[in-house]
């Protein structure tokens, strides 16, 4: 059956389009902030045990997985679907949120409040809005009796926010049962409007994602008196370092993914983007413009400094911290270009490593995304692009899981999505939460 005859005869859910709201605001009340290993990490736990009651109520059966501690647990059910012999799909969302400093909000960032057509709080978009459409879609499925073609895996998650090693990469580890027969995954971050102009919506899916290097460079020399001429010096070696690493103009590598995204830019502007107009392009874009400039090339910030321990003795060592950001294929170009930069004198540590992801665009689960937003929206324009950060997708692609970007949302025009994510006064829109659950529904119905 071809996804536009699903689509076309798909019902909708509008108990779900209500539910959502007062979901989205529950959770959002619950301060799950991730403050790494420290104590105050304590509310992923009654996140999980709420998603997992309101599974409950409607007759589902789900699994709490403690997973490192008894204060890191994960939400786990499988929804069978009527076609034994498809492919799972992955539907997934993370219970974590950043902390948020109250006095900075304009609104509490846990209190959930509603003003302006906007639920306000911490997690609203990053990704609480995604958990609670994902509820309210299951949910009215189990009251109604419908099933979905395949196999639907939903699994909500702890520690995003923080690496997911208590999470997504624990699961993937130690609970492989959990994901037998699932070929693609679907989680954030993805499916929300860039309006073009009134007839013309741009909804990027996220197909990419760079890898990370985090690395230490450490300088050893001489240590000494402050008050001496000293010519090896650590401090001075290890800053001449990090200001060629942090100065350094990276080229410009063109990915299928970001080519094919270009490629709808200037479709959608009108503009030549072989004619040096990409910078005007991507002024339009918002901060969505600078994630992109950031998908273009490998990019190297300095981001600590570590020295001394009183002001007049040089000291024998000095650290910096190196936050790197690899393109796909492009891993060994990083490497090989901090070592020459720094040179021998430095030494490199790798602290962090993850992979760069990039799944195929031109599949049928894709173009079923494209016309269910189409359904919904008829100047919507499905896009692929990448994201300079990282996400649970590069645990589940280890194990050969295909993962998208795919948290549908209409967007205000005049709204800039990207500065939501971490941000103060992050909010999303009582609309767009009603539209992300007809889309999903759509979606999860047919592919």
């Amino acid at each position: 059956m071809s996804a536009a005859a699903d689509t076309g005869s798909w019902q909708g859910l509008p108990d779900a389009e209500d539910e959502v709201v007062l979901l989205t605001q529950e959770l959002i009340r619950i301060d799950s902030s991730n403050w790494g290993d420290a104590p105050e990490t304590v509310g992923e736990v009654e996140v999980a045990d709420y998603c997992a009651e309101r599974l409950r109520e409607v007759g589902l059966d789900p699994e709490i997985i403690v997973t490192t501690s008894d204060s890191r647990r994960a939400v786990h059910v499988r929804i069978p679907g009527t076609d034994s012999s498809a492919g799972a799909l992955l539907l997934h969302g993370h219970i974590d949120v950043v902390p948020a400093m109250a006095e900075d909000w304009s609104h509490p960032p846990f209190a959930a409040e509603i003003e302006d057509g906007f639920i306000w709080g911490r997690g609203a978009v990053d990704m609480k809005d995604m958990d609670a459409m994902i509820l309210a879609v299951v949910r009215a499925w189990a009251r109604g009796g419908v099933r979905p073609r395949r196999d639907v895996v939903v699994l909500f998650l702890p520690d995003e926010e923080a690496g997911s090693v208590h999470g997504s990469r624990w699961l993937v580890e130690h609970r492989p049962d959990l994901f037998v027969g699932v070929t693609e995954a679907v989680g954030e971050v993805g499916g929300f409007s860039l309006t073009v102009r009134d007839d013309l919506r741009l909804y990027p899916i996220q197909t990419a994602e760079k890898g990370i290097r985090w690395i230490r460079l450490r300088a050893k020399d001489r240590a000494g008196h402050g008050s001496m001429i000293h010519q090896d010096n650590a401090v001075t070696a290890l800053c001449e370092a990090v200001t060629k690493v942090g100065r350094y103009q990276w080229p410009v590598r063109r990915t299928k993914t970001v080519d094919k995204f270009l490629d709808e830019l200037s479709q959608a502007y009108g503009v030549d983007l072989t004619t040096g107009e990409l910078d005007t392009v991507l002024s339009h874009l918002g901060t969505l413009g600078s994630l992109v400039g950031a998908t273009l090339q490998n990019t190297s910030n300095p981001t600590m400094l570590q020295a001394g321990y009183k002001h007049n003795v040089i000291p024998g060592e000095a650290v910096a911290s190196i936050d790197g950001r690899v393109l796909p294929g492009y891993e060994d170009e990083f490497e090989a270009t901090i070592r020459q930069i720094v040179g021998d004198a430095i030494s490199v540590e790798s602290v962090v490593e993850d992979d760069a992801i990039e799944a195929p665009f031109d599949t049928a689960t894709v173009d079923l995304m494209a016309s269910v937003l189409r359904a919904e929206d008829p100047g919507a324009r499905a896009v692929p692009y990448m994201i300079s950060g990282g996400t649970d997708a590069k645990a589940f692609n280890r194990i050969g899981i295909d993962c998208y970007g795919f948290s549908p949302l209409q967007m205000p025009a005049d709204l800039d999505y990207w500065r939501l994510f971490h941000g103060v006064d992050e909010r999303v829109p009582v609309d767009g939460l009603r539209f992300g659950v007809r889309v999903l529904d759509r979606f999860l119905r047919s592919c």
